[in-house]
């Protein structure tokens, strides 16, 4: 029997609880049962086996030693394959969220050694040419050197010492390797875990098994990125390590990388075709990605029950997928929504079709900006051959795509996608007939821009009906033959125009800009005033907005009827430091709101920009500021005791008074007195 065989791992633990460093070879002890019982104990230090393999053994101990060592490995509780193909269960494989990460309960002390790497010992020749697992072993009667008999006694009769010219001492590195542990020379070894090396004598070898327990255990406090790299550093040493990649993915599934994921369970089931921790978890990661034909084939697979919560995720998704499938096909859009929405919810979280499915419902429901944030990217999903509505999925991806792209107007894009959708599913008639609608209404487009870059805005006007015909919903062509005709000065035909691309997109900066400009053309003030006003609030940087704004309020209410006085544009909130000069300001015609602040106060800095605000906003209105600690008399006469206090005065009458206002507040009292 070799050094390796009959060993049970109960008699193994780390050496350290995360990561240990290993020597390139490995002692194997083994503390029930020692080779020499007549040795003197009192040596810290244990004898180490000799190899029983090389001859016949001579002691009936032998024998019985391996009988014990095999009747505790068959006592395990972790059943290896003999190559007849059972069912396997790893040591430290990850559970659900978690791992059982020890597989190794009931270690003694200083037997941390793997199964993998040639045993050491420092006889003399014919040491160095062992396999990965067991050692060769020295000539029979001889007590192999490095066993370290303090009483001078020997174990067996007839057996000598073999004297060797170097010394042998124990190894004085810092990590406690076990009884046995000896070197040779008399030199220390310092543990080099991250670089590898033993201090000026090569390279120290890494137990992959000790890598992974360690990955186990970040991966256990939510660290995955730091269990991702564990796990690849015990695979770049054990590249088939099944359990391993398997842990992988897991830790990758932590991090989101669901695609990746799947890539490491398929490898790990290729390496252990029997590997059910491997499949349970390769379901559970296709119903994230809603290939539920997939996951129900991998949970079940080998006859095995899978865990009730997913397969309560499986059934409840298959559900709202049948039924989001059925809605669809007859554009009952609302419905579509609503089960996509509850498959998602219901566990499929990570379905790029689910994901489609819901874009093409808000695109039809003219929700743009939300169907483009619903796009999936079409290479988040492994390749499928399963159907969707009688398209293959991979196809329906690009399918939702090329129409989101062409209603943005990046007809290009829309082109591109199609054409992959096409490649993807050539006999689809649906998919034809999407494609060709896409190159017509770019064609459309194309031809449009160039006649009005050439002034010739009647053709183009044209052109861009041509491409309406083929798309009645598409608002970047309704925007485009407003612009037309504004150019013709059918200025009524503009703002129709305008209207149904806001109809189909709401938040159509350009739209709003060209059916704003129409109006004020048609002097049309009130609905021009409402269209610059709401594009201050999308663009309120824009100066050039802005001022339009200013001169829409000025005609606004000139065509009221109402006097209009010290007008300007971009004014700003002028600043008041006396008595006089406060009542003259205040009596000037219409609204005038004086803040009194104090430079200090923090209300005062917090409500501060919200005045100048509401200054540039009504242009009309009159805004002054009071510091009171610079004109305290002011304040004193005005009875001011707290600030920020605001006073609004019209034609020189105080009309309203509010004390440490909250913004909501000061701006619907301006906006109040403002008419």
């Amino acid at each position: 029997m070799s050094v390796s065989e009959g060993k049970s791992p109960s008699n193994k633990r780390p050496i350290d609880p995360l990561l240990p460093t290993r020597f390139g070879s490995s002692l194997t002890l083994e503390t029930d049962k020692p080779d020499f019982k007549e040795l003197d104990l009192g040596s810290p230090v244990s004898p180490l086996r000799t190899r029983l393999s090389a001859a016949p053994a001579t002691s009936s101990s032998s024998s019985s030693s391996g009988s014990a060592a095999a009747a505790r490995a068959n006592t395990h509780p972790l059943r290896r394959s003999d190559g007849g193909g059972a069912l396997r269960s790893h040591s430290g494989e990850l559970s659900g969220s978690s791992d059982d990460s020890s597989g190794s309960g009931g270690r003694r002390p200083g037997h941390g050694r793997s199964h993998s790497g040639p045993l050491i010992y420092s006889g003399g020749g014919g040491g160095g040419g062992g396999s990965s697992s067991t050692a060769s072993s020295p000539a029979l009667n001889v007590l192999p050197a490095g066993n370290i008999c303090p009483s001078g006694k020997i174990g067996k009769t007839g057996m000598a010492i073999q004297r060797s010219s170097r010394s042998d001492v124990l190894g004085t590195g810092t990590v406690n390797y076990g009884h046995g542990s000896i070197m040779r020379g008399g030199g220390s070894l310092k543990m080099a875990t991250d670089a590898g090396m033993a201090n000026g004598r090569g390279p120290v070898r890494v137990d992959p098994e000790e890598l992974r327990r360690a990955g186990n255990e970040r991966y256990k406090r939510g660290n995955f990125a730091e269990a991702l790299r564990l796990y690849d550093r015990a695979l770049e040493i054990s590249p088939g390590n099944a359990a391993c990649r398997s842990n992988r993915a897991a830790a990758l599934t932590g991090l989101g990388r669901l695609a990746e994921a799947v890539g490491e369970c398929e490898e790990a089931v290729r390496l252990d075709p029997m590997y059910l921790r491997a499949y349970q978890r390769l379901g559970s990661l296709y119903v994230r990605l809603g290939d539920l034909e997939k996951a129900r084939k991998h949970l079940y697979f080998g006859g095995q029950q899978p865990d009730p919560r997913e397969l309560q995720k499986l059934h409840t998704a298959e559900r709202h997928l049948n039924r989001c499938e059925t809605a669809r096909k007859v554009e009952d859009w609302k419905s579509t929504l609503r089960e996509t929405d509850a498959a998602i919810e219901a566990g499929a979280d990570a379905s790029p079709l689910l994901f489609a499915c819901k874009a093409e419902a808000l695109l039809r429901l003219h929700q743009l900006e939300e169907a483009e944030s619903a796009l999936p990217s079409p290479l988040f999903s492994p390749t499928s051959p399963n159907k969707f509505c009688g398209m293959l999925c991979d196809s329906y991806l690009y399918f939702v795509r090329a129409q989101v792209e062409k209603a943005l107007g990046r007809f290009e894009s829309a082109v591109t996608a199609a054409e992959k959708a096409s490649q993807l599913d050539t006999r689809n008639i649906e998919v034809t007939r999407m494609l060709n609608n896409v190159r017509s209404v770019a064609r459309a487009r194309s031809r449009g821009n160039d006649l009005f870059k050439a002034g010739l805005f009647e053709e183009a006007c044209d052109a861009y009906g041509e491409g309406l015909r083929f798309d009645p919903s598409n608002s970047v062509l309704y925007c485009n033959r407003a612009a037309c005709r504004s150019k013709l000065g059918q200025l009524e035909h503009s703002v129709d125009d305008c209207n149904e691309a806001l109809r189909i997109q709401p938040n159509y900066t350009k739209a709003l800009l060209r059916r704003a400009a129409s109006n004020t053309k048609l002097e049309r003030w009130a609905e021009s005033v409402r269209d610059y006003e709401a594009l201050r609030k999308v663009l309120p940087s824009d100066n050039e907005v802005a001022e339009a704004l200013f001169h829409a309020q000025i005609a606004l209410k000139k065509s009221r009827g109402e006097e209009v006085y010290n007008m300007k544009f971009g004014g700003e909130v002028e600043e008041i430091s006396g008595v006089e000069q406060f009542h003259a300001a205040i009596a000037t015609p219409g609204v005038s709101v004086v803040f009194f602040k104090l430079e200090m106060d923090q209300g005062c800095r917090r409500i501060s920009p919200t005045v100048d605000a509401l200054c540039v906003k009504y242009p009309f209105m009159n805004f002054l500021k009071v510091d009171i600690e610079e004109s305290p008399t002011l304040a004193e006469s005005e009875k001011v005791r707290f600030v920020p206090t605001f006073k609004i005065y019209k034609n020189g009458s105080r009309v309203k008074e509010i004390v440490n206002p909250i913004e909501p507040v000061l701006v619907s009292t301006v906006s109040h007195y403002s008419h």
